[in-house]
């Protein structure tokens, strides 16, 4: 009988021990999902919604011309009364300066294409213009793009007649980022719809904030094999990932803009 009662005790206190201990963990776990939750409300509030996005997109967004309109740019830096616009190279190789800049108002303005910043390789350029009496919002810019993310392109497509179509706003995902970037400095793919015209726009994650800028978009007229920017080639089944996507160069390369107003 004593025996039994040892037995007992010993299974009561193995119970209560086991017990606290279970209250401890799971106070604990409760404190540490707290705050998860709180960061994660934070990072939900800070979310825009769709047609905040749009705004801002269409707000940063400017036409690239010259005789002729040749495709997009995001305004990136205002320093005093010069604003600062980001665009792809090969945008601008399509014709020869001057170039002008249409700001979302309508606006054009004569811009001067900034010599003195290097981009080696990656397909980018920088214009800059002055405006005395007029506002615009420039990009914010954000570096923290994954695989899944949701995006928001922006630009101007423009048709075979070469008339741009207006301002166009794709939802897409991130689908690929590769570990080293393509010719030009492309690194990150996304399934938004780009169209001739856009390249030179933003790619915008869920704050509003620049990610990437458009400059090459899917199925490519001509199958020619992917190449990196070291000169290597992809293999057949990247390369075939590759041509599904529309691609932008990453916000980590507009490096530039350290050096701007020095």
């Amino acid at each position: 009988m004593k025996w039994h009662n040892q037995k007992l005790v010993t299974l009561v206190t193995g119970l209560l021990f086991i017990i606290c201990v279970s209250a401890v963990y799971l106070r604990y776990s409760a404190e540490c999902t707290n705050i998860n939750c709180n960061s994660l409300n934070a990072t939900q509030q800070n979310r825009l919604s769709i047609e905040q996005i749009r705004h801002k997109a269409q707000a940063m967004t400017v036409k690239v011309m010259s005789k002729e309109f040749l495709g997009s740019g995001i305004l990136l830096k205002k320093q005093d009364s010069v604003y600062t616009v980001l665009t792809n190279a090969h945008v601008l190789r399509a014709d020869d300066p001057p170039y002008r800049i249409q700001t979302p108002d309508g606006r054009i303005w004569s811009a001067n294409l900034l010599t003195n910043v290097k981009f080696g390789t990656n397909d980018l350029a920088i214009l800059q213009f002055r405006s005395l009496d007029r506002n615009y919002t420039v990009a914010s810019i954000a570096f923290n793009t994954a695989i899944g993310d949701e995006v928001f392109a922006a630009g101007f497509p423009y048709g075979d007649d070469g008339k741009d179509k207006g301002f166009t706003f794709t939802i897409g995902k991130v689908g690929l980022i590769l570990p080293k970037a393509l010719e030009g400095g492309y690194q990150i793919g996304y399934t938004n719809d780009i169209q001739k015209g856009m390249s030179g726009g933003p790619l915008l994650n869920h704050q509003g904030e620049v990610v990437g800028m458009n400059g090459m978009h899917a199925y490519p007229l001509w199958d020619i094999p992917s190449v990196f920017a070291d000169g290597s080639e992809a293999d057949q089944k990247l390369h075939e990932q590759i041509v599904r996507l529309s691609w932008a160069v990453p916000a980590e390369k507009f490096t530039f803009r350290k050096k701007i107003g020095q």
